[in-house]
């Protein structure tokens, strides 16, 4: 079972009820029963029901008649009453009077209790809306407090309705009130409201639902907020209007849950990740850059924290690679050119004419190469620009050797191949080493010599080294120090592992040379290894980086959630074993978690000298951008709450 308070999450939902129109006794029912079913069933905490949905949006000029007034009022102290026990905040739409003036608002109530009431801002009254008939906005009240129901409340647009036992904080505005140029929500979050309810009627005509969509998740990325938003029902329609009951849950952005049309009364929830919303607004400090003076109150209540069996939101098991092919190979596209182009305005900026580039026939080297390929044909430039150095090793198999000797001959390139064994020989017998000895020294030998070659070609050739190492490599360490660790410029610096491989596949898929295809699809079968131990006796490669330091989908996950989110170990631990489930066993998760945070940590030197590098998503360990830490950083903490687990 799942604590959600205890990770950061609350389970929000909206309801659509099938009412009758000027029939609060019939209407108080049924959403007595859909809080009631949504509690039990489902474990929600927060329900949010359409505008005026204890009467009915659509009732027209009978808002003028006294009898469906007190009615509504009668029946939400009923409704309030019978609702007592349960442990759900709870927001209805109904007609309020106060002031002289009728007020289309939201009500909302907990165990009991009337927390507040929201009256509507921004009163529709064009094409199919008449609302300004019947109702008053928010900005013509004049008391503070109100009573309905036999309850005295605050009455205000500006309340806020925070949990004693959370994190969570909720403002409220009226359908009309999110269509507006600057919505009430924008300010209910910067007073600190990170899930805004928004209880509307909109009636469906061709492409309205595409674009209130967008207007959701655009207020929710805009606010980095949670949003409910959740519009009137199919018995709504009437006349020369049709409503569709549409209902969105979104977060900063992204739509966790969507439903719509429903023929019968819906329920729709999805757990908000109110810990990821806090994150987000203290990383991105110009979230508060402006704050106009407003008069905000708040009101508290307590929800009790809840236990599910599994977590109701999109969970990707791999963070940096879209599921979805199409969608994939866009991605591709724009991150092939960003490194394209930063390497060629390398070029122009610093007149450099050549590039030199290590290839091992391996995932990493292969698309720096083929990003050098881009950038120099960019620059209407020669592809023999392009000096494409294998340097076989005592690690380097056939298949490795034949890809990378295959590939830059398909490709044009200037092809020089510099054998690395006999100088590592040397070097070990000038250093005192005994070659017999496959150690960190026998591997970073070969690592530094392949560089040292590297570099001094630039020099004689008036070239600029292109780096080959990859995201996740930075973030492990898992490369030789002032080896393949520096270059001039580092193209794949930005690129996590999972992600890799697809860019080739990608590259495959597009280009016109089917030499050049089958080469690359072979290159992206083949294991990940830096080849610097001696192959295995049938001649393959024996030392796979994934068999030594664990799943590359895995740690990049790990990356992922640390650093865009900033969440705990225990957190990033419960997400990784329920979005590999199928995958690895929780034992083997930890394992590859704890070894993950002490190789972060120790790590760090290396990334703070790293070399230049385009910078192409959310995530990147530039030590001058991104990712500021000192390299002595103690993991302590991390690790301890791993172990506590």
């Amino acid at each position: 079972m799942i604590s959600l308070t205890e990770y950061g999450y609350t389970r929000v939902g909206t309801a659509v009820p099938l009412l009758k129109i000027g029939n609060p006794v019939y209407n108080a029912a049924e959403i007595r029963r859909l809080v009631e079913t949504a509690a039990r069933e489902h474990q929600v905490k927060v329900l949010v029901f359409p505008e005026l949905s204890l009467t009915g949006y659509t009732c027209a000029d009978l808002f003028l008649q006294n009898k469906l007034i007190k009615e509504a009022d009668l029946q939400l102290k009923k409704l309030v009453a019978d609702l007592e026990e349960s442990d759900v905040l709870v927001a209805v739409g109904m007609p309020v009077e106060a002031d002289n003036q009728l007020f289309n608002t939201a009500v909302l109530f907990h165990k009991g209790i009337i927390l507040g009431v929201v009256p509507k801002t921004y009163i529709p009254n064009y094409n199919e809306y008449y609302e300004k008939r019947w109702f008053s906005s928010s900005l013509n009240k004049l008391s503070e407090r109100v009573i309905v129901a036999g309850q005295e409340v605050p009455f205000s647009p500006n309340l806020l309705f925070k949990d004693r036992n959370s994190d969570l904080c909720i403002g409220v505005e009226l359908c009309e009130d999110l269509w507006t140029t600057i919505p009430p929500s924008s300010f209910h979050s910067l007073y600190g409201a990170n899930l805004i309810l928004n209880l509307s009627a909109s009636n469906e005509v061709v492409g309205k639902a595409d674009y209130r969509r967008d207007l959701v998740k655009q207020q929710s990325a805009r606010c980095m907020t949670g949003y409910a938003y959740v519009s009137a029902g199919q018995s709504e329609s009437t006349t020369d209007v049709v409503f569709g009951g549409h209902s969105l849950l979104a977060e900063n952005g992204l739509m966790l849950q969507e439903l719509g049309f429903a023929e019968d009364s819906s329920l729709c929830f999805a757990d908000l990740d109110i810990e990821k919303l806090r994150g987000d607004r203290r990383k991105f400090n110009s979230y508060m850059g402006k704050i106009e003076a407003r008069d905000y109150t708040t009101v508290y209540l307590a929800l009790e924290d809840s236990e599910v069996k599994e977590l109701q939101r999109p969970l990707e098991a791999y963070p940096f690679v879209p599921g979805r092919k199409e969608e994939r190979d866009l991605r591709c596209r724009e991150i092939f050119w960003i490194q394209a182009a930063g390497l060629r305005q390398r070029l122009l900026k610093t007149g450099i004419p050549k590039v030199v580039v290590g290839i091992s026939g391996g995932l990493d080297s292969t698309l720096a190469l083929l990003v050098c390929i881009a950038a120099m044909d960019s620059l209407k430039g020669t592809r023999t620009r392009i000096i494409a150095v294998t340097m076989p090793g005592f690690g380097t198999t056939g298949r490795t050797y034949n890809n990378a000797l295959q590939l830059m001959t398909e490709l044009g390139v200037d092809l020089r191949e510099i054998p690395i064994k006999q100088a590592c020989l040397q070097h070990f017998k000038d250093i005192g080493h005994d070659p017999n000895t496959l150690d960190v020294t026998y591997e970073n030998v070969q690592a530094r010599e392949r560089t040292q070659i590297l570099m001094d070609l630039a020099n004689k050739e008036n070239a600029l080294v292109v780096g080959t190492g990859d995201l996740s490599e930075l973030a492990l360490g898992w490369a030789t120090y002032n080896g393949d660790h520096m270059s001039m410029y580092a193209v794949n610096a930005g690129i996590p592992k999972t992600l890799v491989r697809y860019l080739v596949e990608w590259y495959a898929d597009t280009t016109e040379n089917s030499q050049v295809t089958k080469i690359l699809r072979d290159i992206s079968q083949t294991p990940v290894s830096p080849e610097l131990l001696p192959p295995n006796k049938e001649g393959l490669i024996e030392q796979k980086t994934e068999e030594i330091i664990g799943s590359y989908a895995l740690h990049d996950f790990f990356l992922y959630n640390m650093l865009r989110f900033g969440y705990t170990p225990a957190k990033i631990y419960l997400l990784a074993t329920l979005a590999f489930a199928d995958s690895y066993e929780e034992d083997k998760i930890k394992l590859y978690l704890r070894l993950f945070y002490r190789r972060f940590f120790s790590q760090q030197f290396k990334r703070s000298c790293l070399p230049d590098g385009p910078k192409v998503g959310s995530i990147a360990l530039s030590p001058r951008g991104d990712w500021r830490m000192p390299s002595d950083a103690d993991s302590a903490i991390w690790l301890l709450e791993l172990e506590n687990l």
